[in-house]
């Protein structure tokens, strides 16, 4: 059954054309993605569609009376009244129930107890986590999910993904994680330049299918260029042989009044003309109805200025603990980060991973133990806040005003260039920018800093499917340490080969990516009853070595390349590291 016909529908704002046509029909049980690069209207269809905004042309029709639309906003958009408003509201005994319900299993306790003071301090995972849990229990008839994943960790992201398959509602999801997208969605509707093109299957099936859709028009396109050019040779023949034949039936003289030579050369005249139209109209027809030239996907080019090499060891913790609020994140962790790897920090919401970070860049020191970071380290840090950029300047005010960068603002504003920003987006203020356009400068910013070790916060929030997919392309070519928080499955697993996991009260070093790490308990699930004694003995021993790692980098720190102990202590070192190599890949 249809449940929302949209026919032709435009939309604009000032002199800007966000929606040109828009051409959909949704049915129920629909699972349907909205992709699109950042600005192509992606949210301006889906307040359309809930009713907040309406249409300057088109029809939207409704095929349900009563249709109940719950709409997800991004966690940037929830204010404290709006949450305090959620509170306040008496719904039924069962939409309450199922309201507590959701948020305790997303991790939210007690929520009904919760005053102004503890909303004004909600992170942007429980801001998600909290609109959820209203939306789900109003129990609608169409899920409207504007980037539900941001903020949320792998655990919240698999119970959503879950739920949403049990949901027999309608779901119309505009997300940027497409490990989310591969899950849920079934069809996926693309705007690009304010059209809507309809594609079946998810997502990974939408790059297939619009590259392959790219490549056969292409194809298309060039054999109907070879045939066009086949077309002005004959032209051009013709014309040749219908000049000549114009000579010569304008000729004077004893020979071009012989019986039948001037009429002979009119009329093959005639017939090349003739010729010559028929083929110019046949060109004209192809410029109109012909295949157009595929329009080649926006490119968002980054780029880093390359670190210089130095010394190996980077970061080094030993036995280290602390606690927040008196509430202990970790303790007793021992671990270290070599210069050139990349690695992701992983661990549910609440863990610790920003205090990690905040330690890291010097903001927290440890409750105990030691963290010792070289001193040569240059640290950059990308926040996943895009609100702290002062929304009254423009783009190249905000570049001019930085310290890192104003001193080389013409190559800020070519990287800008690469990175989708014409001359008069330059003159924007930051208040008129989408999430994702905010994102791009931030990342500018960091790029034109000089820095050897990137710690990157979320960084493929708010950025549309291509600027992910080509910034997984720089990142992969960056030769500085990356140390990477990220609920995208897709960079994590592409990007980081070793990990840092915050589990069970501590921070273990991981020697594998997150695909291995995620697949290995299904592994021992499988050798029967022992597997768990196994584990153990495997935790101890990668335990052991670890420990003598770190010991032997602190007595290698203190020697030179030529004493007598160096060649000695740096073999043993290697072949600890392929030792717990090994064992990482049991």
């Amino acid at each position: 059954m249809t449940l929302v016909t949209l026919r032709g529908l435009k939309k604009s704002y000032g002199d800007t054309m966000v929606l040109a046509n828009v051409d959909a029909d949704i049915a129920g049980s629909e699972r349907i993605g909205l992709v699109g690069m950042n600005g192509a209207g992606k949210t301006t269809l889906a307040n359309l569609i809930f009713g907040s905004i309406q249409p300057d042309e088109g029809k939207l029709t409704f095929h349900k009376q009563q249709l109940r639309i719950g709409y997800l906003l991004q966690s940037t958009s929830y204010t404290v009244h709006a949450f305090s408003s959620m509170m306040e509201r008496e719904p039924d005994a069962r939409e309450t129930e199922q309201f507590l319900a959701t948020a305790s299993h997303l991790g939210l306790h007690k929520v009904k107890e919760w005053d102004g003071e503890r909303l004004a301090g909600l992170s942007g995972g429980e801001k998600t986590k909290l609109a959820i849990a209203h939306i789900w229990s109003s129990k609608p008839d169409i899920l409207l999910l504007d980037e539900p994943t941001n903020h949320l960790d792998f655990d919240g992201v698999d119970w959503l993904v879950q739920e949403l398959k049990r949901y027999n509602g309608t779901t119309i999801i505009i997300s940027h994680d497409r490990y989310f997208l591969d899950q849920t969605v079934d069809r996926i509707i693309e705007l690009e330049d304010g059209k809507s093109t309809p594609f079946p299957g998810n997502y990974t099936f939408y790059r297939e299918e619009k590259a392959r859709r790219y490549q056969s028009q292409l194809h298309h396109f060039e054999e109907q260029q070879k045939y066009e050019q086949k077309i002005e040779a004959e032209i051009n023949r013709l014309k040749n042989w219908s000049d000549k034949a114009h000579r010569e039936a304008g000729k004077t003289g004893k020979m071009a009044e012989m019986r039948g030579v001037k009429e002979f050369y009119r009329s093959k005249a005639k017939s090349m003309d003739k010729q010559i139209k028929s083929r110019l109209h046949r060109l004209e027809k192809i410029d109109l109805e012909g295949v157009k030239k595929p329009k080649e996907e926006a490119k968002v080019l980054f780029g880093w200025d390359q670190p210089e090499k130095r010394g190996r060891r980077l970061v080094e913790a030993q036995r280290i603990g602390k606690s927040y609020s008196g509430r202990p994140l970790f303790k007793d962790s021992s671990f270290y980060v070599q210069r050139g790897e990349k690695i992701g920090l992983l661990g549910p919401n609440g863990s610790g991973k920003t205090t990690f970070i905040q330690m890291l860049l010097g903001q927290k020191d440890v409750d105990s133990g030691r963290l010792w970071i070289s001193p040569t380290a240059k640290a950059a840090y990308l926040t996943q806040d895009v609100t702290d950029l002062d929304q009254r300047r423009t783009v190249l005010e905000l570049l001019q005003g930085s310290h890192d960068i104003r001193s080389d603002v013409g190559k800020a504003r070519t990287m800008l260039a690469n990175m989708g920003f014409d001359a008069a987006m330059l003159q924007k203020p930051i208040h008129q920018l989408s999430l994702g356009e905010r994102t791009r400068i931030k990342l500018s910013q960091l790029m034109m800093r000089e820095q050897d070790l990137l710690i990157l916060d979320e960084p493929t929030n708010h950025l549309d499917l291509a600027s992910r997919e080509q910034l997984e392309e720089t990142l992969s070519e960056y030769n500085g340490t990356l140390i990477v928080v990220s609920h995208d499955r897709y960079l994590i697993d592409r990007i980081c080969d070793k990990l840092l996991v915050i589990e069970d009260g501590a921070i273990r070093r991981i020697e594998s990516g997150y695909q291995e790490y995620r697949e290995r308990p299904k592994k021992g699930a499988n050798a029967g009853g022992s597997a768990e004694d196994s584990s153990k003995q495997l935790e101890e021993e990668l335990l052991v070595i670890s420990n003598r790692i770190v010991t032997l980098l602190g007595e290698i720190s203190l020697l030179k390349p030529t004493d007598s102990q160096y060649a000695a202590l740096d073999e043993e070192y290697k072949q600890l590291l392929r030792q717990k190599k090994q064992l990482s890949m049991r």
